[in-house]
């Protein structure tokens, strides 16, 4: 009897799903969007270059996407490390992929099955599994930017396993992209990937951070610039923390009405605001909320301590005054 893939009289004859990115199928795709009734999404398909190379000076940066057996990094480990190096212009083209790398390794503990069930990654899987330090370090040799969806949270796993990532400036594609002010009713990667056009099978770290490449590479958020180009305008600029040391407690809904958030453990107010604007900022607090000059702590934060648990949630004893 003839298998699926064969005809009796006919020699054989391919059933396979018909490749989507013919000339026939994006015509089709073009047609059905044209109705304005569809909008079709491609499956993610990682590709070698976005940008046709030019004379402008490249330089790298890294896509990287952890898996852990949870979310405390004192506690929990990294179970799979992924990144993918891709070059970039001061101007945010994204051009070539350069080389990807993902492995998993052995947290020395059954992985949570809520994590197993999230994942895909078994304790089979990762068992006597070890990820290489060198590895690591010779794939970021000449990295100038890491960056994460959610750097918050790779960013103390990452730099907790591996030390050479605390020595590199770091980038959100979360909250270096205003993507809310943009119109995006979501910041997740599955739903900025339907607003790109394309669909993916997430929660493995390599193929969320290819998918995050090529959201980084698009102009189309409504901006006319790349995601990229508004990631690195954001994550390069220099901001202070500043705390309302001791503010009077009739101030409170001035600070929160003006952004400022509340540290129950401290017990003070805080905010973070570009630098240039520290000098106007004490100005305002001295005239509206303790009505003298006041010197206030702030802690300047950049790309390099940014995202990282080196940053104080309260005020440090070596904090500067202003």
């Amino acid at each position: 009897m003839p298998d699926e893939m064969t005809a009796d009289a006919g020699g054989t004859q391919d059933m396979a799903t018909p490749d989507p990115h013919t000339p026939d199928m994006e015509a089709l795709k073009r047609q059905l969007e044209a109705t304005g009734e569809y909008r079709v999404l491609s499956r993610l398909r990682p590709v070698p270059e976005f940008t046709p190379p030019n004379d402008e000076p490249k330089h790298v940066a890294v896509f990287l996407d952890t898996e852990t057996t949870g979310f405390e990094p004192g506690r929990d480990k990294i179970i799979e490390l992924a990144m993918v190096a891709f070059e970039y212009d001061l101007q945010g083209n994204v051009y070539r992929v350069l080389r990807s790398f993902s492995e998993v390794e052995d947290p020395g503990a059954p992985i949570p099955p809520e994590i197993v069930n999230l994942t895909g990654i078994t304790d089979e899987e990762v068992a006597g599994q070890r990820i290489a330090d060198e590895a690591v370090d010779d794939f970021l040799r000449d990295v100038r930017l890491v960056i994460a969806h959610n750097a918050g949270f790779d960013r103390p796993f990452a730099e907790r396993r591996f030390p050479r990532f605390a020595e590199l400036p770091w980038a959100c594609s979360v909250s270096d992209i205003g993507w809310r002010d943009m119109g995006f009713s979501s910041s997740s990667m599955d739903y900025l990937a339907y607003r790109h056009g394309f669909f993916f099978e997430g929660h493995r770290a390599l193929i969320d951070s290819h998918a995050g490449v090529r959201i980084l590479a698009s102009a189309e958020n409504g901006s006319g610039r790349t995601a990229m180009a508004l990631l690195r305008e954001s994550a390069l600029l220099n901001t202070v923390l500043l705390w309302a040391e001791n503010s009077p407690f009739e101030s409170k809904d001035a600070l929160r009405e003006r952004r400022y958030r509340w540290n129950p453990s401290a017990k003070v107010w805080w905010t973070e605001i570009p630098e240039e604007e520290l000098a106007a900022e004490v100005e305002w607090l001295s005239a509206n909320v303790y009505n003298r000059r006041v010197q206030l702590p702030f802690y300047r934060v950049t790309a390099r301590e940014r995202y990282s648990v080196r940053v104080p949630t309260s005020v440090p004893a070596d904090a500067q005054r202003r």
